[in-house]
């Protein structure tokens, strides 16, 4: 029998469970926002025929709401939540914490402000003029300085390897935020890239990619690895592959940004090189999958039951499918039918969706009722309908895109005897348009869970009050 002898210092759970709230609140904003777009593709006079409603500003604004308001936040409140109870210490520098918190709501509220209004700098998930960029890197220092703090002052000799993917999905993060965001302002809210053609191009896809990789993919699996296995409670089914998994998928993932520039001005071996560290990846990448799924032996009865658990469990299926169709669509043949294609658009969702959003959820799930002293969330039934509506949600949205994208390339490169094209682009975008219908309403299932979620997620904050956790001190056998 163990017990545990506690001091009357306690974990800094504030600060994450303000992030653990703002995240399911941003993750409706978002997807509201996902949902009004998809909805212009089908029916375009929904833009109201204003400029600040238009599909090419609202696109950015549900992209970045996604990605850095819910994910963000999501991955602020989980990092903090692991890393004080993997190293037996208060959060490093409260005030700190407490300015990442303030200053990242900041960041969104100005996206949300700025990027309807049309100023953006016309780079994909970069959007944010320099002011805001300035913004976010003076938030980012400040994660770092509290998280590797933390680590810092840790009383436990070993670092848990959930730390090592928050650690390196920090650093990753800030060196390429800051080398893509050079650039020369020319007023308040307008400013020139510090490179030019395709060196901008390259530069600016190495920082998309690897904003999957690292913000997307590295951060997530620092979720995964924490909290699949407290709430299987089975050990990670191998710790040794954790870590080769960890130092694989960093060092590759880095490489793998010029997949997105296949037949462009890029030269060529460039193209081939992150071809093959695409194709490379996805050993790393099933690697963590089958990790994450093994932690389940002996456990796989409890998925019957357990709803929180099956968000998780259902995130790594998705993490291993998107992980293979990637490194495929990186192949330069394929890429020649897929590139430009709603087939990618079907593919970033099945990862974002299905990945990121269900293992975000299920961790949240898991954080909740203990941030605010309940034994469980406020209606396990309303988490159940939310698995559901969220897994047939993703399968219509992603599926419909696949066989969009699809049938869009091959109508693309269809040709008469002549040499002339079989159909006309405006041919091909009628085709699409039952499968953007199907698309919308998996678009609004999976925002119908959230907006379930955030209920929950309420009704459970204010029916409980915040708990204190202690800080073990002492484990001793009796």
């Amino acid at each position: 029998m163990q017990y545990l002898n506690t001091q009357s210092t306690t974990y800094n759970d504030t600060v994450v469970r303000q992030f653990s709230i703002m995240a399911v609140v941003w993750g409706v904003v978002g997807m509201l926002v996902g949902v009004i777009i998809a909805a212009q593709l089908v029916w375009p006079e929904l833009n109201l025929g204003l400029p600040w409603t238009s599909f090419g500003r609202l696109r950015p604004l549900h992209t970045n709401a996604v990605i850095f308001a819910f994910g963000g936040s999501t991955l602020f409140a989980t990092s903090y939540y692991v890393v004080q109870r993997t190293c037996h210490v208060s959060l490093f520098c409260n005030k700190l914490a407490s300015f990442t918190f303030w200053g990242w709501q900041a960041v969104i509220v100005a996206a949300a402000i700025s990027l309807p209004l049309g100023y953006t700098t016309g780079k994909e998930y970069a959007e944010l003029e320099w002011p805001i960029d300035i913004l976010i890197a003076l938030v980012w220092v400040a994660y770092a300085v509290v998280f590797f703090g933390t680590i810092g002052t840790r009383k436990v000799k070993h670092i848990y390897v959930a730390n090592w993917f928050f650690g390196a999905f920090i650093l990753a993060v800030a060196l390429l935020h800051i080398v893509n965001s050079a650039e020369v302002p020319v007023s308040f809210m307008k400013s020139y890239s510090a490179y030019a053609g395709v060196q901008d191009a390259m530069v600016q896809w190495w920082y998309g990619h690897n904003a999957v990789g690292f913000f997307l993919t590295a951060g997530f699996l620092g979720i995964m690895y924490y909290f699949v296995p407290k709430q299987a409670e089975r050990p990670v089914y191998s710790y040794s592959l954790s870590i080769v998994h960890f130092w694989a998928l960093i060092f590759t993932y880095m490489w793998a940004g010029p997949h997105h520039l296949h037949y462009t001005a890029l030269p060529d071996w460039t193209q081939s090189l992150g071809m093959i560290f695409s194709l490379i990846l996805l050993a790393p990448s099933w690697g963590g999958m089958i990790n994450g799924m093994m932690t389940m032996s002996g456990a796989w009865h409890k998925l019957r039951t357990d709803p929180i658990l099956r968000f998780m469990i259902v995130s790594l299926s998705f993490y291993g499918m998107s992980t293979f169709e990637g490194p495929m669509m990186a192949i330069k043949t394929v890429n020649s039918l897929s590139h430009y294609t709603d087939w990618t658009i079907g593919h970033v969702h099945s990862g974002a969706l299905g990945w990121v959003g269900l293992v975000s959820m299920g961790s949240l799930y898991y954080m909740v009722p203990r941030l605010f002293g309940q034994k469980q969330m406020h209606s396990m039934k309303a988490i159940e309908l939310h698995f559901w509506l969220a897994t047939i949600g993703i399968v219509l949205y992603i599926s419909s895109l696949w066989i969009s994208g699809v049938m869009e390339g091959l109508m693309w490169r269809a040709i008469n005897a002549d040499g002339t094209l079989t159909y006309t682009f405006v041919e091909s975008v009628k085709a699409k348009h039952p499968y953007y219908l199907i698309r919308l309403l998996g678009g609004t299932l999976y925002l119908s869970g959230m907006i379930i979620m955030l209920w929950n997620v309420l009704k459970t904050a204010t029916s409980g009050k915040p708990a204190l956790a202690s800080i073990p001190s002492v484990a001793a056998q009796a």
